[in-house]
């Protein structure tokens, strides 16, 4: 069995972030979110990799390199635009061979992983079996229909009206029978190659499609908020370690990660919370669900529930919470305009002034 990741989209909902970065290398409790996805997918005994990837390829290269760190062996594949989660496996055909794969969207992320999926799918085969989680808001999302045994019968990909609060989750798994519903299908309305719309041809022509509704956590990190909620899913199992510095002034309560060659001096630090490897904190408060990633300052600031890319730095400001900062930052004070009260007043006048 093959994996086939998905790392090439664009990312325009993490903008300006993915301006300047891959939106699958955004850190999540310091380490990149696609990093997660290849993890998972070794523990399930997968080592053939597929990686899609566009015109952050250079990116996603450097950071994963030939797999071999997680034991995999990784393959790129080129796609000129982001036309499709079927157009993937149709551009993925002579890597994929006669296999059976799991496609897993390089944003995507399950608490738990997927080992007990693949195993399960290696025992029964169904021709495709999906992932469904219950959404709030499912016009936002492909969305599965099922029948009273629970079968799969249609599927719509991001529908105005939706029939099901059932979101398909960025995992599916597949047999080689895909690979002719991929060349069966035309464009949506969209302009790209929809598996939704795979899936439906292959419901449609009578093949097993199944799937399995999970209670889990899982989110698609396209957005900051949901990049924010899974750095603080993560961040709750992390275990406290120092391996760098802290003085006698500073306080650390709760599960805090100090990583090497970090400084902690006259401050207060509230866990979960990371501190990344040469970061320097000092005369600070760091809260809950923060991550600060390596080679940052913080300093005569206040921070909480955000994460902090590499080599930025945070000084002489009072709070900041709830944000995503990139590489290279420096958030400082605005200057403060002198406060003064220009009068024209007339004879006799009183005049009550607030100090």
């Amino acid at each position: 069995m093959k994996a086939l990741i998905l790392s090439g989209g664009a990312g325009t909902r993490l903008r300006p972030i993915t301006h300047t970065s891959a939106k699958q290398l955004v850190p999540v409790a310091n380490k990149p979110v696609l990093f997660y996805g290849l993890e998972a997918v070794a523990a399930a005994g997968i080592v053939e990799v597929g990686i899609i990837v566009g015109e952050t390829a250079n990116e996603i290269e450097e950071a994963v390199g030939d797999g071999s760190r997680f034991g995999l062996k990784v393959t790129y594949i080129p796609q000129e635009a982001p036309l499709g989660l079927a157009h993937a496996v149709l551009i993925a055909r002579d890597f994929l061979g006669a296999d059976d794969f799991v496609m897993y969207l390089g944003d995507n992320f399950i608490v738990g992983g997927i080992t007990e999926l693949v195993d399960e799918f290696r025992t029964d085969r169904p021709d495709a079996r999906i992932l469904l989680t219950k959404v709030l808001d499912p016009s936002s999302f492909g969305v599965a229909e099922l029948d009273a045994q629970g079968r799969v019968t249609a599927l719509e990909e991001k529908p105005e009206h939706p029939k099901s609060d059932l979101a398909l989750v960025g995992v599916y798994l597949f047999t080689p029978a895909v690979h002719k519903a991929v060349r069966a299908i035309e464009p949506s309305h969209r302009g790209e190659l929809e598996i939704t719309d795979a899936l439906q041809w292959l419901i449609d022509t009578a093949h097993d499609v199944r799937s399995t509704t999970i209670s889990g956590y899982w989110k698609d990190t396209g957005k900051v908020s949901d990049l924010l909620e899974v750095n603080r899913t993560v961040l709750e199992s992390t275990e406290p370690l120092v391996e760098g510095t802290v003085d006698d002034a500073s306080v650390i309560i709760g599960r805090v990660r100090i990583e090497t060659g970090a400084q902690v001096r006259g401050s207060r630090i509230v866990g979960p919370a990371i501190i990344g490897a040469d970061t320097v904190v000092s005369d600070a408060y760091i809260g809950p669900f923060t991550s600060l990633s390596e080679g940052c300052r913080v300093e005569d600031s206040e921070i909480e529930y955000s994460i902090v890319l590499r080599g930025s730095s945070i000084t002489g400001v009072r709070r900041v919470e709830a944000s995503l900062i990139g590489r290279d930052v420096e958030v400082v004070p605005a200057p403060r305009n002198p406060a003064a009260h220009r009068l024209v007043l007339g004879d006799h006048s009183k005049v009550q002034i607030s100090s």
